[in-house]
């Protein structure tokens, strides 16, 4: 993908930064919080770009040992649900448990990152 000028990023500090120290003061009730809500969305999307492609490539590869086969990170995400749900992989195996909570660590650390240094 060519990449532009500002890219993306930069793109998205502008906008949070704008609805955080401009708008935000100035609103109240509803639209405050609507603004509140969407500078969110907008912070979980930077943390996206800036991690997803890593974390997608890290669990594909976790992924296709535990399988033992290539495939695409979802394939086989869904295999490995469909192994343990028949009971042909056991969830207690320390491989399987180590995938979980790395991809669940990977999700909160787009998703909610707070939540991690919580637990921790």
């Amino acid at each position: 993908m060519p990449s532009s000028m500002p890219d993306a990023r930069t793109l998205m500090d502008a906008a949070i930064k704008y609805l955080e120290d401009e708008l935000l003061p100035e609103l109240s009730g509803y639209h405050r919080f609507k603004t509140r809500v969407t500078t969110n969305v907008l912070i979980t999307l930077r943390r996206e770009l800036e991690l997803g492609e890593s974390q997608a490539a890290a669990e594909r590869a976790r992924l296709t040992e535990l399988l033992a086969h290539e495939g695409s990170g979802a394939t086989l995400s869904l295999e490995l649900a469909e192994r343990i749900r028949t009971g042909t992989i056991d969830p207690r195996t320390p491989a399987v448990r180590d995938h979980i909570r790395k991809s669940l660590a990977e999700a909160l650390a787009i998703n909610n990152p707070k939540w991690l240094s919580s637990t921790r």
